[in-house]
């Protein structure tokens, strides 16, 4: 899993993503969406719309990276609400 300093928040985007949108296109969302500015050193999580597949956009200070996972069975559990973000720990991703 990716190496999750302390101190870092951790941003579940509610809903589903479109998943073809990569690090510009989910780092649009973060700041229009989610009203957060993804260069703060946070780290956000987008599902998409099947549940088996999530994508992580993270600035560790040097650079964004954008993480991608895909289950090959199950599907990741994610709030209901719709349209906003919730807040976990990184013991939690």
């Amino acid at each position: 899993m990716i190496p999750v300093p302390s101190g870092v928040r951790v941003w579940i985007a509610a809903g589903h993503t479109d998943m073809r949108r990569g690090m510009n296109g989910l780092s649009l969302l973060v700041q229009e969406g989610l009203k957060r500015d993804p260069f703060a050193g946070d780290l956000y999580v987008f599902r998409g719309r099947r549940g088996d597949l999530i994508k992580c956009l993270w600035h560790n200070g040097l650079g964004l990276s954008l993480y991608t996972k895909r289950l090959e069975r199950g599907r990741f559990v994610w709030p209901a609400t719709a349209g906003e973000s919730v807040a976990i720990t990184p013991a939690q991703l």
